[in-house]
C-alpha cells in the first residue's frame, strides 16, 4: 500500500529560551484517507525520520484495512469500525491525559545504572574453518591376464608367440593407463593439498581478525560500562557536572506523548543545592481534542465529536499542573545523592499571537518547591492546581489565556568566559603572514572573519578569554533557522599539521557546550585521520588554503608562509 495520502510537513526545530540552542525537531503529517493529524517530535532528525516512518506504517496498515473492507463493499461495516476504534483510541489518549501525573507515580524515575551499561554479545560469528577434501585413491592395478591356447597354437610356435605378445602388450597399456591415471591423481591431491592449505591460512587470518574485532568491541564495552560506573561515583560523590548529566537522562526519560516537546534546559548550583529547570510544555494544538468519530449513514462520512471549548481549556490546564508537579517528583524521587534540596521550574509554551500572527515563546507559570515539603505531598490524591497553589506557584488563574508570567528564577544566559574583542582587520595586508600572527591577534581575527560570515543572517561572534578553556575560542551564534544555532570556534595557528586529537577535543567541546557545530580553523593543515574522524560528525576543518579563500571573499588579502612563521616564531 503506497504512502500517498500521507502528507508530511516540512520539519522544524526547537530552540530553546534564548534562541541560542536547537533542542529537538518536531514535524506535522496528516492521512487524508484516514482523515488523522499527528505531531511528531524528537531530539534528532534521525529520531525523528524514524518516528515518521513508523507513524507512515501505522497509517498504512490502518488504511490497508478500511481500503480493503471498501474493496469488499462493506463500506459501511468498515467506518462503522473504523467510528468505534478512533472512538477507542480518544478515549484512551484522554485517559492517558488525565492519568499523566498518576502513571509517574507507579514508576521509579531513578537512574538504573545497570540498565545503561551495554551487555551485548559480540555480533559477528567466529569463521568456519575449513573442510578438508577427500583425497581420490589409486584404482586398483591391473592385473596380468595369462592366455589360454588352443590345439592349433599348441601345435605352432609362432601362433602361441603372436597370442602371448598380444596379452603381454594389452597388460602394458593398461599398466601405462594406470600409471598416467595414479599421476593425474597425485596431482590432484597436491592440487587439493595446496587449495585446502591457502584457505587454512586464510581461514587462521579471518580468526585472528574476528579475535581482534571481538577484543575491540569488549575492549570498548568495557570502557563504556566503566565510563557508566565512572559517572555513577561521580553523581554519588556529587560532582556538579554529574548532577547535571543526571537529571539530564531522568528528564529525557521521562515518558510523554509523540506530540509532546518534552524539551528542556537545566542548570544545578552545588553551593544552594538547587537545580533550575527551564521546561518546554505542550501548546493547545498538542492537546487532543476529539471526544469520540461517529458514522452518519445518510452522509456514508464519519463526523468527529469535538471537546467542547471550555472542556478543552480546563483540560489544558489540568494537563499543564500535573506536568509541572510531575517534573518535581521525577527530580526529587530520583534523588539518590540527595544533591537536591530545591528546584526552580519555569513552564515555557510557543505559540502563535494571534494579534501579531507572529511566534512567541512565554513562561506561563513557574515554582520553586522545596524538597522537604514536595515530599509530604500525596501526588495520588491532589487537585493540581490547588496543590501548584499551595507551593506557591506563580500562574495566571486559566493557563490556557498563556498569559505570560516573571519566572521566580531563571537559568543564567550570560557566558562569564566572553571578553571584549578588538579589531585587527584593519592591520592586515597583502604582506602580512597570518601563520606568523600574535595568537591572541589571530583569534580576535577570526571573530572578525565569522562575525562577516554570520552577520548577513543577523549572527554574533563572541571570543572567549585567554585561557584557551576546554578548546573554545570563540562563539557564534546564527539565528538560521536551517543552519543555525550555537557554533563552537577553535582557532589553531599552527605551522605544523593539526592532529586529529585536536578534532576529536572539538567534538567533545560542542557536545559539551550544547553546540549545534564546531569549526576548527588552522593556518597549516589536517592529516587523513583527522578528516576521516570528522565525517559525518557536526565538524568543519579548515586549512590555510580555505581561510584565505575566506579572507579573499569578505575583500581582504593576506598570505601564509609557514617556512618564513617558523623562523619568525623561533626568533621571538
Amino acid at each position: 500500500m503506497s504512502d500517498d495520502k500521507v502528507i508530511v510537513g516540512r520539519k522544524h526545530q526547537r530552540i530553546n529560551a534564548s534562541g541560542t540552542r536547537v533542542l529537538g525537531y518536531f514535524v506535522e503529517m496528516s492521512h487524508e484517507g484516514l482523515n488523522e493529524h499527528k505531531v511528531i517530535s524528537a531530539p534528532d532528525e534521525h529520531m525523528l525520520d524514524n518516528k515518521i516512518n513508523s507513524q507512515k506504517s501505522k497509517w498504512r496498515d490502518k488504511w490497508a484495512t478500511v481500503s480493503t473492507k471498501r474493496e469488499l463493499n462493506q463500506e459501511r461495516e468498515a467506518d462503522l469500525e473504523e467510528a468505534n476504534r478512533r472512538t477507542e483510541e480518544a478515549a484512551n489518549t484522554l485517559k492517558d491525559m488525565e492519568n499523566i501525573l498518576l502513571d509517574s507515580l507507579k514508576v521509579t524515575s531513578a537512574i538504573n545504572w545497570e540498565k545503561l551499561k551495554k551487555k551485548e554479545t559480540f555480533p559477528k560469528r567466529m569463521p568456519i574453518k575449513p573442510h578438508v577434501q577427500v583425497k581420490r585413491t589409486y584404482p586398483s592395478k591391473p592385473a596380468k591376464e595369462e592366455p589360454t591356447f588352443s590345439i592349433m597354437e599348441n601345435m605352432f610356435k609362432s601362433k602361441k608367440e603372436q597370442k602371448i605378445k598380444k596379452y603381454e602388450d594389452k597388460y602394458s597399456a593398461a599398466l601405462a593407463n594406470w600409471e598416467k591415471e595414479k599421476a593425474s591423481l597425485d596431482q590432484y591431491n597436491h592440487q587439493l593439498y595446496l587449495d585446502y592449505e591457502k584457505q587454512l591460512k586464510a581461514w587462521k587470518n579471518k580468526v585472528l581478525q574476528w579475535k581482534m574485532e571481538k577484543k575491540e568491541f569488549l575492549n570498548q564495552q568495557d570502557a563504556f560500562n566503566a565510563g557508566i560506573e565512572q559517572q555513577k561515583k561521580k553523581y554519588m560523590s556529587k560532582d556538579p557536572a554529574a548532577i547535571y548529566e543526571y537529571f539530564d537522562i531522568v528528564l529525557n526519560s521521562s515518558k510523554y506523548p509523540e506530540s509532546f516537546p518534552n524539551n528542556f534546559e537545566i542548570e544545578y548550583n552545588p553551593d544552594n543545592k538547587m537545580l533550575i529547570v527551564e521546561y518546554e510544555l505542550p501548546s493547545q494544538k498538542e492537546i487532543p481534542i476529539i471526544r469520540e468519530v461517529k458514522y452518519i449513514a445518510s452522509k456514508k462520512e464519519l463526523k468527529e465529536i469535538l471537546i467542547p471549548d471550555n472542556q478543552l481549556k480546563k483540560l489544558y490546564d489540568e494537563i499543564i499542573y500535573k506536568i509541572t508537579l510531575r517534573t518535581l517528583h521525577e527530580i526529587f524521587e530520583s534523588d539518590i545523592a540527595k544533591a537536591i534540596d530545591t528546584i526552580s521550574f519555569n513552564g515555557w509554551v510557543r505559540s502563535i499571537n494571534k494579534a501579531t500572527g507572529k511566534e512567541e515563546n512565554n513562561c506561563i507559570l513557574s515554582i520553586q518547591a522545596k524538597k522537604g515539603e514536595f515530599v509530604n505531598i500525596d501526588l495520588s490524591n491532589v487537585d493540581p492546581k490547588t496543590c501548584f497553589k499551595n507551593l506557591k506557584g506563580v500562574g495566571s488563574s486559566k493557563l490556557s489565556t498563556l498569559t505570560p508570567v516573571q519566572p521566580i528564577l531563571q537559568i543564567s544566559r550570560e557566558d562569564k568566559r566572553f571578553v571584549d574583542s578588538y579589531e585587527v582587520e584593519d592591520k592586515i595586508d597583502n604582506s602580512t603572514n597570518l601563520a606568523a600572527m600574535d595568537w591572541k591577534d589571530f583569534e580576535h581575527f577570526i571573530r572578525e572573519l565569522f562575525e562577516k560570515e554570520f552577520k548577513v543572517n543577523g549572527g554574533e561572534v563572541k571570543v572567549t578569554q585567554a585561557s584557551r578553556d576546554g578548546g573554545v575560542d570563540a562563539i557564534a551564534f546564527d539565528p538560521d533557522p536551517i543552519r543555525g544555532g550555537k557554533i563552537v570556534i577553535q582557532a589553531k595557528r599552527y605551522t605544523n599539521p593539526v592532529g586529529v586529537s585536536a578534532v576529536r577535543d572539538l567534538f567533545g567541546t560542542v557536545l559539551n557546550e550544547g553546540a549545534t557545530k564546531g569549526i576548527l580553523v588552522t593556518t597549516s593543515d589536517y592529516g587523513s585521520d583527522s578528516y576521516n574522524f570528522a565525517k559525518d560528525k557536526p565538524l568543519t576543518l579548515l586549512n590555510g588554503s580555505n581561510l584565505l579563500h575566506l579572507l579573499e571573499k569578505h575583500g581582504t588579502h593576506a598570505k601564509i608562509d609557514l617556512r618564513e612563521a617558523k623562523r619568525i616564531l623561533k626568533e621571538t
